[in-house]
């Protein structure tokens, strides 16, 4: 039987009812074609079923940021050679979801590898995509070009959730996020908060994640602290992307068969196709969304070549992106106590949690 990982990587640090009511929230006013998404999400992958269209497609607005995080990729050498980093055009962003709407993707997320809202036409993207019936839009943010104006729009166009990266607390935060300030998130969360009550409005749904080695003094502390201001809280091992070009002791799950080229297609702000959302320095691209649709690329020979590797367990040994990729990777569980309940952290084996190591 094939190691066919739905939703490996993270770890979501509630108790099964707030997990439930965020779910609830984030399929709010398209509770049917939600829960279908749900469907095919975990059972495509495993029934190796190509649909007509994927069922969500990341779009990068930006491959640049405006933090400098000590573990992230894209301050490295490596992906500043490779990465043709720049903001999206706006007629190239519109052609793409153009072609998602008309072929029924389901979600789009307007994030990858940089900073979203460093996009001068990041409330035309959001306002374009939703007007033209993309039934989930999301975007992963530090949050720290958003104000509480901004986001006040965004929810009026009907954005439908945000994730927020927000690696520990107070100094730890400061020192790993420089320059964002702890106390002016947490007031832009509570302004948040307060913004869709006063509104009455369920969405954007927010989520806030952390890395695991940012908050393991104390997680108890940091759920504590953000509980109350968003919908979910939830916590990554530490991917180091310092160490990755030395990491000679991966522990691989031998008959891995990876999920994501079933579920979405990963679209660069150049307009390079990836082969997945974890090909972050572009080592197989698969297509270019100038030149050719996402139906083309989606039934295209590189994806197609990529898929038939890991329906024989060979593409996570043969793949270069694959072979450094968390997916295949073992774990073993690690038990935290998280507002009195267990929960169970997955970490990867020979991956040291310290920043930068």
């Amino acid at each position: 039987m094939s190691y066919t990982p739905i939703n490996k990587g993270q770890t979501i640090l509630e108790p099964a009812e707030r997990e439930a009511e965020f779910e609830r929230r984030r399929g709010y006013g398209v509770e049917e074609a939600y829960q279908e998404n749900r469907r095919q999400w975990a059972e495509f992958p495993k029934q190796k079923h190509i649909a007509d269209y994927p069922l969500h497609v990341d779009v990068e607005l930006a491959s640049v940021c405006n933090l400098k995080c000590p573990m992230c990729y894209t301050i490295t050498d490596h992906f500043k050679e490779q990465v043709n980093a720049k903001l999206m055009d706006y007629d190239l962003f519109t052609k793409i979801v153009d072609e998602c709407a008309e072929g029924g993707v389901y979600s789009i997320r307007l994030s990858l590898r940089g900073e979203s809202f460093l996009h001068k036409r990041v409330l035309d993207c959001i306002d374009y995509a939703k007007k033209k019936g993309i039934k989930e839009v999301s975007s992963l943010t530090n949050a720290h070009k958003m104000d509480e104006k901004q986001f006040t729009e965004i929810m009026n166009m009907g954005m439908d959730w945000i994730t927020i990266s927000v690696d520990g607390m107070a100094d730890v935060y400061e020192k790993i996020r420089k320059p964002a300030k702890f106390d002016r998130l947490l007031e832009k969360l509570a302004n948040f908060k307060k913004i869709k009550e006063e509104a009455d409005k369920i969405k954007p749904v927010i989520k806030i994640q952390t890395i695991y080695p940012a908050i393991m003094e104390d997680p108890d502390v940091f759920y504590n602290t953000f509980a109350p201001l968003c919908d979910e809280v939830a916590s990554n091992p530490l991917i180091d992307y310092l160490r990755l070009d030395d990491d000679d002791q991966i522990l691989y799950h031998e008959d891995f068969s990876c999920p994501q080229l079933y579920q979405r297609l990963t679209i660069g702000a150049d307009g390079n196709v990836m082969l997945c959302a974890n090909d972050e320095i572009e080592e197989f691209v698969i297509g270019n969304a100038q030149f050719q649709t996402i139906h083309e690329i989606w039934h295209g020979p590189r994806i197609q070549e990529a898929r038939e590797l890991h329906k024989n367990h060979r593409g996570h040994l043969e793949i270069e992106p694959c072979r450094k990729c968390y997916l295949p990777r073992r774990t073993e569980p690690e038990t935290l106590i998280i507002g009195g309940e267990e929960v169970i952290l997955e970490q990867y084996i020979n991956r040291t949690q310290k920043i930068g190591l």
